[in-house]
């Protein structure tokens, strides 16, 4: 298997890990505060940092690596969890999971624009035409964009920066690697206002929203990108961030099953049809330099 075909599946292990936040966010957000759930996700995955770190015997950061880790942590640490927790509680899961199918072409953008990756014309039609897919699909079956949609578009633009950041850093540092320094540099900022916010909201909620914030916290901010940044190392930013394009459908199919939103044939319709444009854009051609 070549280091494309291995960047390609783990992104997928990736993108289903999370493929249910937006689920789980709603399901914690629904009894806790939004910012207090988005902030605390991140403290709890850096408090599991100091120990893997500590395993791995990891090495500092270096010179251009900490800005590189300050807009990782920017991007997918504070931004995406802070902006999609308070769409969340405005927003079925599933209307947020179509907005959020414009992510892999914001992804291959900022690859593109900061890396010098260089997808032929091919690859730009897959990604319009798949991101064009999963907008029609949010007009027709999503009920149009909406105010909260604002939101869900500030989490693109970060999380795809983040991803962007995060997705080359890992050439050079490796994955796991990336997201535990990131953590643990936002740590300082975060575990006060984590603190405080708990203090001025309080912390009580059922059983059910514990386990959406535990899912966020051990998986979506933490294991995921485990899988995610060694994917995109492997396999190039541009190539192996189609692979979200899936990620609405396998969202639409975890709101289904935990939160009972509704799951009609014409989400499985749209699903086939993105899978076709994922498979016409694995086979275009793209331009990658070195890290």
């Amino acid at each position: 298997m070549t280091d494309e075909s291995k960047g390609m599946w783990l992104g997928l292990a990736g993108v289903a890990i999370f493929s249910l936040t937006l689920p789980f966010t709603r399901m914690a957000v629904a009894e806790l505060n939004p910012v207090l759930v988005a902030f605390g996700r991140a403290v709890v995955a850096a408090l599991c940092s100091v120990p893997l770190l500590w395993k791995l015997k990891a090495a500092w950061p270096r010179g251009a690596q900490w800005k590189a880790l300050a807009l990782t942590a920017l991007g997918v640490v504070v931004g995406f969890p802070l902006f999609s927790s308070v769409a969340m509680r405005y927003v079925p899961a599933s209307h947020g999971a179509i907005v959020l199918g414009i992510l892999p072409l914001a992804t291959a953008m900022f690859g593109a624009l900061r890396f010098g990756e260089r997808p032929s014309a091919g690859f730009w039609i897959a990604a319009l035409a798949g991101s064009g897919l999963v907008l029609a699909f949010a007009l027709s079956q999503g009920g149009g964009l909406q105010l909260a949609d604002l939101a869900l578009l500030a989490a693109v633009v970060a999380a795809a920066m983040g991803y962007a950041e995060g997705g080359r850093l890992s050439q050079t540092m490796g994955g796991q690697q990336v997201i535990a320094w990131a953590l643990l540099l936002s740590l300082p900022v975060l575990l006060p206002i984590t603190v405080w916010l708990g203090w001025r909201y309080g912390a009580s909620a059922s059983p059910k929203a514990w386990l959406g914030f535990a899912y966020v916290s051990l998986f979506s901010m933490f294991i995921g990108f485990f899988f995610w940044y060694k994917g995109l190392a492997l396999g190039g930013i541009a190539r192996v961030g189609q692979v979200q394009l899936l990620q609405p459908f396998m969202t639409l199919l975890g709101a289904a099953l935990l939160l009972g939103e509704t799951l009609v044939t014409s989400n499985m319709l749209f699903a086939l049809a993105v899978l076709v444009v994922v498979g016409f854009g694995r086979k275009t051609a793209i331009r990658r330099q070195p890290a």
